[in-house]
């Protein structure tokens, strides 16, 4: 592991990029994971169904013995204890059953969790530039609960509405009689064909009620985001017109999953209350008739009880399977993307990393670039050679390609092999772990976590300060090297500052400057700055430059900026024109063209001027 000279000899990178081959998501390796305590979770259940079965038999025995006079307190006592028993089973085998389903969906939903977040971690720049973070939060937490809820619960409703079914319908036969439960039964064939169209319908409902609640996650979370710029703006009013619009077509979209469970719900009932009707016009007339007894006729009622909840589970468990679905398809959705940038070569996972070091020398060779989705090219037939050790300055109006410069040195995308070398080799030959190990990166988006200070400028180190406690001095000299250590020392808690979401409780200058901190305490073989000095002071930004000078001796650095006291103590300047290199040459040399570099130059230079009288 690369040590870091400059400021600990503590100090260690991380770089380890996981890669995905599997683009086929099934639930079935999860739910193989868990098979013991589904195997167990339905034995128990089982049992607790016997048991609840067997409750309506002896309450039937004790009023067919007490009316026939057959059963004295003895046998009474009997049949209570069993009741008892009986009731005891189930008591104790419903938290069984709960603790091994219930507890393996929760296993299942933890573990995809798990495995979505760190295929997302694979994924490259093109996915989420495409996908919204409100619609990715929705599929980690509302897609997620569907699919547990299908692993879980609807799975007890499944078989409750299979086994528990049978099993009454067998003690009826069995205990009570035939031809009555015949006539008690035929009503319930309807729910098996309405449970057909329900399941139908109902998925298709649940994918727009799902793709509702996307929008409106991701409008919440835009809005939450970007709520200075609405209130600078004063847009709240339209801002919360856009919102009320997501929220009633999340609200249209659930109102119409609830119109069909309230359709399918009573129609459920009606069956059942069907059902229970021909039990007592027909059953009655057989206890007149003598063909059936009091306590069979009793215990055949709570028989037809007992198929309520069967019916009732047929629906939610349709309703369950449904949602999870459509869940199903977005979450699958996730785990069909492949990474656009990978390793290339086998070797390059794993412990050999830790001999791959790249040494900064840096060659551009006829470099053209266009972007997944564009179509005219932002670089083309750039030629440069930065040598290990130089620092290289790169300049360009809005647009030019600087920045798709630095995110082809860190591959972010990829280039036409050839075009990009480092150390002499294509740049697909290095692991990308060893690249973005190697490679320090401040963005122009200055992108800190919501955590202490010291947190975010360690955030590049494999260790935790938690578990190391030496690395502050490391952290501390980083900061007084990027001009921010001052600052940090006039906060109430100094390096232990809890920062806002993004950083939003510090200026955009402190921003910059913790962001260079974090790069500079990697201390990597090449560093790239892209604009990471336009919002500080002329005195500040010349004193980071020199304390860059004499940091970064013999490493090669990148800088990207817009203005020339910036770049003038570059070793070479690169000035990109609509994505071509127009000029090149040190900054005498450039000045000496009289080009666009000296006429921005001069500009710069008079706006000084006049900004000093």
């Amino acid at each position: 592991m690369k040590q870091n000279n400059s400021f600990s000899e503590n100090t260690k990178f991380t770089g380890s990029t996981k890669l995905s081959g599997n683009t086929k998501f099934s639930l079935v390796p999860y739910l193989l994971k868990y098979k013991w305590h589904y195997l167990l979770g339905v034995v128990i259940l089982l049992f607790v169904d016997m048991a609840n079965l067997y409750i309506p038999q002896f309450i039937g025995e004790v009023i067919d013995g007490l009316s026939e006079g057959i059963l004295d307190r003895g046998g009474v006592n009997v049949l209570l204890a069993k009741i008892f028993a009986a009731g005891a089973v189930m008591m104790l085998g419903r938290f069984g059953w709960r603790f091994c389903i219930f507890g393996a969906s929760r296993g299942i939903e933890y573990r995809l969790r798990n495995d979505m977040f760190g295929h997302l971690e694979t994924l490259s720049a093109r996915y989420f530039n495409s996908h919204k973070t409100g619609d990715l939060m929705a599929r980690f937490t509302n897609d997620l609960s569907a699919i547990r809820m299908a692993v879980g619960p609807a799975v007890v409703t499944a078989f409750d509405a299979v086994v528990m079914t049978i099993m009454v319908l067998m003690r009826m036969v069995v205990y009570v009689d035939f031809r009555l439960t015949l006539m008690a039964f035929v009503p319930l064939t309807l729910v098996a064909v309405g449970c057909y169209f329900y399941g139908i319908e109902a998925k298709k409902r649940q994918t727009r009620r799902q793709e509702a609640f996307s929008g409106l996650s991701d409008k919440v979370q835009e809005s939450i985001a970007g709520v200075r710029v609405l209130k600078a703006f004063v847009q709240e009013e339209e801002d919360f017109k856009a919102f009320e619009e997501a929220s009633r077509n999340s609200m249209e979209k659930n109102l119409s999953m609830v119109k069909l469970r309230a359709v399918f719900g009573p129609a459920l009932d009606a069956v059942t209350g069907i059902s229970l009707l021909v039990t007592l016009v027909f059953g009655g007339k057989m206890v007149l008739e003598g063909q059936v007894s009091i306590g069979k006729f009793v215990a055949f009622n709570s028989y037809i009880g007992m198929l309520v909840w069967p019916m009732i589970a047929c629906g939610d468990c349709i309703n369950n399977f449904s949602q999870a679905a459509a869940a199903f398809q977005r979450i699958a959705a996730i785990f069909r993307e492949k990474p656009d940038i990978v390793d290339k070569l086998p070797e390059t996972a794993g412990d050999s990393n830790q001999d791959v070091h790249i040494k900064g020398d840096l060659k551009l060779n006829h470099l053209t670039f266009t972007y997944p989705d564009g179509e005219e090219p932002v670089l083309k037939n750039v030629s440069l050679h930065v040598k290990a050790g130089e620092m290289l300055g790169v300049l360009g109006r809005t647009g030019s390609g600087k920045s798709s410069l630095a995110d082809l040195l860190l591959r972010v995308y990829d280039c036409e092999e050839g075009s990009l070398l480092v150390d002499g080799k294509p740049i697909t030959e290095f692991p990308l772990a060893v690249l973005r190990r190697d490679m320090a990166y401040v963005p122009q988006d200055n992108f800190l976590f919501s955590d202490t200070l010291e947190e975010n400028i360690a955030f590049g180190l494999e260790e935790r300060i938690r578990d190391h406690p030496e690395l502050r001095s490391s952290i501390k000299r980083a900061a007084k090297a990027a001009c921010i250590h001052d600052n940090i020392m006039g906060f109430p808690e100094e390096y232990r500052t809890l920062v806002g979401e993004r950083g939003v409780t510090l200026s955009g200058g402190q921003k910059q400057r913790s962001s260079i901190a974090r790069a500079l305490l990697m201390d990597a073989s090449v560093l790239i700055l892209d604009d990471s000095l336009s919002a500080v002071d002329t005195d500040t930004e010349e004193q980071i430059l020199e304390n860059l000078m004499h940091l970064r001796q013999g490493k090669t650095t990148i800088i990207i900026a817009h203005r020339i006291s910036t770049l003038q103590k570059a070793d070479h300047v690169a000035v990109l024109t609509e994505g071509e290199l127009t000029e090149y040459g040190t900054h005498e040399e450039l000045l000496e063209r009289k080009g666009f570099y000296a006429r921005i130059y001069e500009k710069q230079q008079l706006e000084q001027e006049l900004t000093a009288i």
